[in-house]
């Protein structure tokens, strides 16, 4: 066997030693997740997704294909699992009722739990903290609610920070991957006694 070979099969090795052959059952089993073994891999879902027409990066059929074959870490830590507009063509179209926009939330949630969370999570919750929302407010939006005999809106980040600091949401995403992947190598090693 040549060196090269050899490397090629130490990485496949690698590869399926990675393998969580009972991942796709923790899917099953969260909320939204339940309808994953129905998949067919008919692609109808990637077909019909807006998100993957302007970015082929994010293929929703790959993502159930690596959620099936027990992909957890390299899924999890994704960046595309965020990508879902959760615009529900695909659950609209999926012949095997799927249920797929629910199903990436399923996985995001999974992925959070994992000390995966969202690339933009970090950066909100600043905004949050400054503004006490995520989207601007101006005077603009006031005068709107001010016509509608609406009370005005202000920002009290103050409220907001509290929140944040009862929660420990800051503190979590600073020590998301620490125990989380010592959590993720002991379930591996449980499933393979």
């Amino acid at each position: 066997m040549t060196r090269e070979s050899q490397d090629q099969s130490n990485t496949y090795d690698d590869e399926v030693l990675n393998l969580d052959p009972n991942f796709k059952y923790e899917i099953t089993k969260q909320t939204g997740g339940e309808k994953l073994l129905r998949c067919l891999q008919c692609g109808t879902c990637a077909g019909i997704c807006p998100v993957f027409e302007v970015d082929e990066r994010y293929d929703p059929q790959k993502i159930i294909k690596m959620a099936l074959n027990g992909m957890r870490k390299e899924l999890l830590s994704s960046e595309l699992i965020w990508m879902c507009s959760t615009c529900y063509a695909c659950n609209e179209y999926c012949p095997q009722d799927v249920m797929v926009a629910d199903l990436m939330c399923a996985i995001q949630n999974i992925a959070t739990r994992y000390g995966y969370p969202a690339p933009a999570l970090e950066d909100k919750i600043q905004i949050l903290k400054y503004h006490a929302r995520t989207l601007p407010l101006d005077n603009f939006d006031n005068k709107k609610r001010l016509k509608l005999k609406l009370p005005s809106i202000e920002e009290k980040p103050q409220d907001i920070t509290q929140i944040i600091e009862n929660t420990g949401i800051e503190r979590i995403l600073e020590n998301a991957l620490t125990p989380v992947t010592n959590e993720i190598a002991g379930a591996v090693s449980e499933d393979r006694r």
